[in-house]
C-alpha cells in the first residue's frame, strides 16, 4: 500500500509554472552533479524507504510515467507518518480504483513544474502554481513551510528534478 504519492503530484500535467513571478534563470539545475548519476523522483523515493504510501498512491493515481519522465519537478513528499495522521480510513478510501482523480489532483498539488531549490526560496513568501493548477503557498522566511506542512529534509536531488520532505499532506483548500 505504499506507493510513491509524490510521483503522482508530479505526473498529471508539466505546464504549470514553477514559481510565479521567479525569473527562469533562478531556477537552478543541480548542485554539482550530473543528472546521469542519480536516479529519478520515483527511484529515489523508493528507495528511501519513507515514503511508502507515497509510493503506493502515485502507483494508485497512475502517475509513475509522469514522475520518471524528463520534468524536471519540485515535489514536497509527505513522509509516511503524514499519510498515517489523516483521519482513520482516508488513506483506503483514496487508493480505490474509484477514487483515482481525487487522488491524482492531491498528488499533483504537491508538485510543482521545475527544479526549485531551498537556496531559491530563504527569505521569501511566494505563492506557485501546482501541478493540479491551484495556488500553493510557500513561506520560507523562518524554515520553510509549505501550505500547512513543514520541510523536515530540502534538497534531495534527482536526474528530474528535486523532492523536499514534508511532516504533512498538504490539503487544497477548498
Amino acid at each position: 500500500m505504499r506507493l510513491i504519492a509524490l510521483a503522482a503530484i508530479a505526473a498529471t500535467a508539466i505546464s504549470a509554472p514553477a514559481l510565479a513571478g521567479t525569473p527562469a534563470s533562478a531556477k537552478m539545475e543541480h548542485h554539482g552533479h550530473h543528472a546521469m548519476d542519480q536516479a529519478d523522483i520515483v527511484d529515489t523515493a523508493i528507495a528511501a524507504g519513507q515514503f511508502g504510501t507515497l509510493v503506493a498512491a502515485v502507483q494508485a493515481a497512475g502517475l509513475v510515467d509522469t514522475l520518471k519522465s524528463d520534468g524536471p519537478f519540485t515535489v514536497f513528499a509527505p513522509l509516511d507518518s503524514a499519510f498515517a495522521a489523516l483521519p482513520h480510513g482516508e488513506v483506503d478510501r483514496l487508493l480505490l480504483p474509484e477514487n483515482q482523480a481525487e487522488l491524482a489532483g492531491l498528488l499533483t498539488y504537491h508538485v510543482v513544474a521545475g527544479r526549485v531549490t531551498s537556496d531559491q526560496l530563504a527569505g521569501r513568501t511566494l505563492s506557485v502554481e501546482t501541478v493540479e493548477g491551484a495556488s500553493l503557498v510557500i513561506d520560507a522566511t523562518d524554515g520553510v513551510r509549505v501550505g500547512n506542512a513543514q520541510v523536515v529534509q530540502a534538497d534531495i536531488m534527482t536526474s528530474n528534478g528535486v523532492i523536499h520532505v514534508v511532516d504533512r499532506v498538504i490539503i487544497p483548500a477548498g
